[in-house]
């Protein structure tokens, strides 16, 4: 895709390729707030997860487990937040599909709320 910086990854300067398989890659950029956090994408462009072949699914699971290694070693989470977003609606805003890992603190503001916390807000009650 012309645009899309998870297919032309020098559209971001700062972002790199810290792991990668054969179908998949894991990236990272500088973060002042969400510190050692990045994403796991498809190589080939994929709109979003439900578009993934089988081959993909088991590479990001394969990718998922070595992240997780590194980031414990690198910085220590006390736990992880791991998410999809899809479409805009579903607050996906590159439409290429990632899959974000968020290592998480317990000396965060936000410690212990979980990726529905402000979801399940009366605030985002549907009307009608």
């Amino acid at each position: 895709m012309k645009g899309c910086p998870f297919c032309k990854l020098e559209l971001i300067k700062q972002q790199r390729v810290v792991l990668e398989n054969e179908h998949c890659r894991f990236l990272q950029m500088p973060q002042e707030i969400l510190a050692g956090s990045g994403v796991i994408v498809p190589k080939e462009h994929r709109e979003t997860l439900f578009d993934l072949t089988k081959e993909e699914w088991d590479a990001t699971y394969d990718l998922l487990g070595q992240v997780k290694e590194i980031l414990d070693s690198d910085c220590a989470p006390d736990g992880y937040t791991v998410g999809w977003n899809c479409y805009p609606v579903g607050g996906q805003s590159i439409m290429h599909a990632h899959l974000h890992i968020l290592p998480r603190f317990k000396d965060e503001p936000f410690a212990g709320k979980g990726i529905r916390h402000w979801l399940k807000s009366p605030d985002n009650m549907r009307k009608g």
